[in-house]
């Protein structure tokens, strides 16, 4: 969980078959498709032109570990590793401005406290830009403006709070700029000056500051609670005078606008009828807003400027599929995209603006090029107080015959949870959906209140409804499935990660009879310790997020009201199998809501399952780990919906998986596992 988004994680093990009966899955009517194929490293990923346009690097594995790539643009073929990583995969990366050197960011351990380094194009030597212990990089902005020069923030001084630091490209050292001393963020324009500051507010909201020559600020914006998660800041354009804002202020769905910062002039440049503005795309050159992104049902892209209509027409008709941006030339001639058509790997393609062409670069799993893949189907369910849940529903392939989205008979089905809560499930290709309908399974993913994208009336619907109307969107989720015919009420599992693991929790502890098992992956089982343990660099964000939205455990009553949403006072009320897993780093949900949770369960003679992997934190960022942990959930799932599962192979070499608890209810662990 961090302040604004969660990462969801999809881990299962075996666990004791559940109290009810389960019907088989749906037979089998394709291939198995590999676990490795599915949940191993891609081949390659996340396509990077450089600013100059010259060259593309990518990631892909080097002994089983994410490296980063560098190729000329004309000839892939000649790639070679820049990085050298021999534990954990680079998964965020980015040039230098000068095109010279690639940046990358990497913890210890799945602890997050980041680290920059950088690399040069020949990866002769690795430079390590932030040498500090206890400390968290963040990357404040980067400019085609300014080649010499990146600005970064630095926690090392107060661990609340990043400092602004001027790290000079030629010589590598860090100059420092600007103390913070109670910041949630800045701004700064194209020159890379600070320009603006973002202050919490005690109600929950926030306040944007502009910063004056002298170094003091001017109030500039206030924006109320119900508005703090769907309004930010976007960017200025290259003159300096226009600030883009995504505002939700005085409307529902968010809206990209135009901020004239001498006239305070707001001039609305794009809105979406249903769903949020979540993404723009600037031209480098002038800072100018070309277009804007929104996902209600599925991704769509709308061009603002004429300059790029043309172009964002070409690519919603020529992409064949969802397109997303990936990276610009500085120039503006050349742009990566990824393009997801569902039923096929994502793959990723070079677009030459001028030519107007659009050349693939590479797939990320070609192994899974032509096997039969799920379709998803966009749903939206009525939850019983009237709102609309967006949804997807996939099917094993095979089960549908005439391709309307229903089953030819009721299926089993598992109920994958997204994390966040601020978060929300989309449109597209899925490893987990694809792996599950694979199985047999139906696969349901539900956007409950509180999910982003859906304007802040929904979002802000979840308030206070932990365990409470939040879950009776997901419970009205399934019964929607149950009445449609894609399941029976015997054959559903629940499962997920961060709140999608606090869900699974809430569903086998406040509504015991509704699901035939379910899986926890680092979700917290306390909403006090929870909070209580968050980061201290989270502290800025508390207010306007979980004590607002969730609770305040620094009063008697927000802690009574917390523990009465929390699943580990309603542990005696487990009656089907669970599995526990955890991330023994995890900075964001801490392993104290595991080992708690597990204690309690031992203390009233409750099985559980817990799993432990000591080198990961919120998630599993190994391709090792993934595939140990999917081999046994394959083996939980068929024992208690009936699916089909892959034998374990060598699925558990080099992972470092601890079966804590529970061992006697996984048949063939004790020989797999020391």
């Amino acid at each position: 969980m961090n302040s604004l988004r969660l990462v969801t994680v999809a881990l299962i093990l075996v666990l004791a078959g559940p109290a009810g009966s389960s019907a088989p899955a749906a037979a089998a009517t394709s291939d198995l498709l590999p676990r490795d194929d599915l949940f191993g490293n891609p081949e390659r990923t996340s396509a990077t032109i450089s600013p100059d346009g010259s060259r593309i690097a990518f990631l892909a594995p080097r002994d089983g570990v994410l490296n980063v790539w560098v190729a000329p643009v004309a000839d892939l073929g000649s790639a070679r590793q820049v990085t050298a990583e021999v534990q954990r995969p680079i998964r965020e990366f980015f040039w230098s401005p000068d095109s010279a050197r690639i940046f990358y960011l990497q913890d210890q351990g799945g602890d997050e406290n980041y680290l920059l380094f950088s690399v040069g194009l020949d990866g002769a030597r690795t430079e390590l830009h932030t040498p500090f212990e206890n400390t968290r990089v963040v990357v404040f902005a980067t400019s085609p403006e300014v080649k010499d020069a990146i600005l970064i923030g630095l926690n090392n001084r107060d661990p609340r709070f990043h400092d602004v630091w001027r790290l000079d490209l030629a010589t590598g050292r860090l100059r420092f700029l600007h103390q913070n001393d109670g910041w949630a963020g800045f701004d700064f324009d194209r020159k890379l000056n600070r320009r603006l500051g973002t202050r919490p507010t005690p109600d929950g909201g926030f306040r944007i500051e502009r910063f004056n020559e002298d170094g003091s600020t001017s109030p500039f914006i206030e924006v109320a609670p119900e508005d703090s998660l769907t309004t930010a800041t976007a960017g200025f354009a290259g003159d300096g005078r226009t600030l883009y804002l995504i505002d939700s202020r005085g409307r529902d769905r968010a809206a990209l606008a135009a901020l004239d910062m001498e006239s305070g002039q707001l001039q609305l440049i794009g809105e979406h009828p249903y769903a949020d503005v979540n993404a723009a795309i600037v031209d480098p050159a002038s800072g100018r807003m070309l277009a804007f992104g929104a996902d209600y049902l599925q991704p769509e892209w709308q061009a603002i400027d004429p300059a790029a209509r043309a172009d964002i027409e070409f690519l919603n008709h020529n992409a064949g599929g969802a397109w997303a941006l990936q990276s610009q030339s500085h120039d503006n001639r050349w742009w990566t995209i990824g393009v997801d058509r569902v039923t096929e790997p994502y793959s990723f393609y070079l677009y030459d603006r001028e030519r107007r062409t659009l050349e693939r670069l590479f797939t990320t799993r070609p192994a899974l090029e032509g096997k039969s893949l799920a379709a998803m189907h966009p749903r939206r369910i009525s939850s019983r107080d009237g709102l609309a849940l967006v949804s997807y529903l996939s099917l094993p392939p095979g089960t549908d015959a005439d391709g309307d989205g229903a089953p030819e008979r009721p299926l089993p089905m598992v109920l994958y949870v997204h994390g966040g809560p601020w978060s929300r499930d989309s449109y597209g290709y899925n490893s987990v959906h694809q792996w599950l309908a694979n199985r047999g399974y139906a696969v349901l993913s539900v956007n409950y209140r509180g999910s982003t994208g859906f304007g802040k009336s929904f979002l802000n619907a979840a308030d206070g409804e932990f365990a409470g109307r939040m879950h009776e969107d997901l419970i009205d989720a399934v019964n929607w499935a149950v009445a449609a015919g894609v399941t029976t009420p015997e054959q559903v599992a629940i499962f997920g990660g961060s709140y999608g693991g606090y869900a699974t929790l809430v569903g086998l502890t406040f509504t015991p009879e509704s699901f035939a098992c379910g899986v926890d992956i680092v979700g917290p089982s306390s909403l006090v310790t929870l909070i209580e343990s968050f980061p201290e660099y989270w502290k800025p964000f508390l207010e306007a997020t979980w004590y607002r939205r969730v609770g305040d455990p620094r009063t008697a009553a927000g802690r009574a009201a917390l523990l009465a949403r929390s699943p580990i006072t309603r542990v005696d009320q487990i009656r089907r199998p669970l599995l526990v897993a955890q991330g023994a780093n995890d900075p964001r949900v801490t392993r104290l809501e595991s080992d708690q949770l597990v204690a309690a369960m031992k203390a009233r003679g409750i099985p559980v399952t817990y799993v432990l992997y000591p080198d990961e934190g919120h998630g599993l960022a190994r391709a090792t780990n993934r595939l140990s942990f999917f081999a046994v959930a394959e083996g939980f799932l068929s024992k208690c919906l009936g699916g089909r599962f892959e034998p374990v192979g060598d699925d558990f070499r080099d992972a470092s998986l601890q079966l804590l608890e529970g061992r006697q209810h996984v048949p063939g662990l004790p020989e797999i596992l020391p």
